[in-house]
């Protein structure tokens, strides 16, 4: 069985911050405090040298990658198209804590954002991204595609609809108000945007990953 690598988690933003050396320590910092800031180093220096940073020049910055799939799978696959923007969302917990982005796939500079949202799930958080950027390249009159790596999510997009089964709350009306303005857009608006799904096993991570966890 393969030994779990040791994390160190770093956090900017919380109940407490510092450096945490487990998960669990790490949540506990960040359950219910709004506008939580984190992110895991595979060094305890790492971790260090980043609390004195902005948490800024660490967001979604990604670990190395090396591809698990053969060079002919690969080759199968193929390459990210440049011409386009990738989204994703990050949530601490299902419920909890949940964010989204967009940026661009190749320069990976941040188009959009939104959240902290509390008492949201990830699934939500990534319609509303793909939702998102669908306006955002049709407001800018782009031909570029959106990648996700959220089945899930192209899913509720093309059936124009969310299937949560997260119970409305005062706590997460925020969110529910974005989903309604999002199944509007949606009923009321023509794309021709095109939504791939990001080949994680062939590329590594989407370039809007949080790099958290």
């Amino acid at each position: 069985m393969r030994k779990k690598k040791k994390k160190y988690y770093t956090v900017w933003k919380g109940h407490h911050t510092g450096i945490f050396e487990s998960w669990e320590d790490c949540k506990a910092q960040i359950k219910d405090f709004k506008g939580a800031q984190y992110k895991s180093f595979s060094t305890f220096e790492a971790a260090k040298k980043a609390l004195k940073e902005d948490y800024r020049l660490h967001i979604g910055k990604q670990k190395s990658f090396t591809s698990e799939l053969s060079d002919e799978q690969l080759k199968k696959i193929g390459k990210p198209n440049p011409n386009s923007i990738s989204v994703d969302a990050a949530s601490s917990g299902n419920p909890g804590k949940m964010e989204y982005r967009g940026v661009d796939t190749v320069t990976k500079k941040q188009l959009f954002i939104q959240g902290p949202f509390e008492e949201a799930t990830n699934n939500i958080g990534e319609f509303l991204a793909i939702v998102h950027g669908l306006a955002f390249l049709k407001q800018h009159n782009s031909d570029r595609i959106i990648y996700t790596d959220s089945k899930t999510a192209m899913s509720w997009v093309r059936k124009k609809t969310c299937n949560s089964k997260l119970q409305r709350t005062k706590k997460n009306t925020p969110v529910f108000q974005l989903v309604d303005r999002a199944l509007k857009w949606l009923k009321e608006n023509n794309y021709t945007t095109t939504i791939v799904k990001w080949e994680t096993k062939a590329w590594g991570e989407i370039p809007a990953d949080f790099g958290r966890k």
